[in-house]
């Protein structure tokens, strides 16, 4: 199989097995020891343990959560993937207490590919929109 094609394979593992199913054991198969989150500017070496915590408490807020990917591309090292989520709020979330709501978010992440696994990663998410419908409000800071 290309190398193109394997990134893309182990991306689609991630979604289905990891995200979806919530195998986060697997994650020991698909995740660099040395993994490393960005969010926003900041880039964090969180590792397997960090990866599967993140995971872990989003799995523990929507337990039914299921992930679709929508397109996904491969190019040298690395996997881009437009994907959406969908799940029921039934525990907390970013600090916002259960809501029983089904909520939709759409994401786009990029993976580096380093020795087979998932190295490193980037991602947009629409967190304004997820944050409406678990029915939140934003104070902006007076000017």
């Amino acid at each position: 199989m290309p190398a193109l094609d394997e990134n893309k394979r182990l991306y689609l593992r991630l979604a289905e097995e990891v995200l979806t199913n919530k195998n986060l054991a697997l994650a020991d198969d698909l995740i660099a020891t040395d993994f490393r989150e960005h969010v926003g500017d900041e880039a964090k070496r969180v590792g397997i343990e960090g990866f599967k915590a993140v995971r872990l408490r989003r799995n523990t807020a929507f337990p039914d959560w299921k992930v679709t990917v929508d397109d996904i591309i491969a190019e040298g090292d690395k996997v881009v993937a437009r994907a959406t989520g969908q799940g029921t709020h039934l525990g907390e979330y970013m600090g916002i207490p259960p809501t029983g709501r089904r909520i939709k978010v759409s994401w786009i992440a990029i993976y580096r590919i380093a020795e087979g696994k998932l190295a490193e990663h980037w991602q947009q998410i629409d967190e304004l929109g997820l944050r409406q419908q678990l029915g939140a409000t934003l104070t902006l800071p007076a000017s």
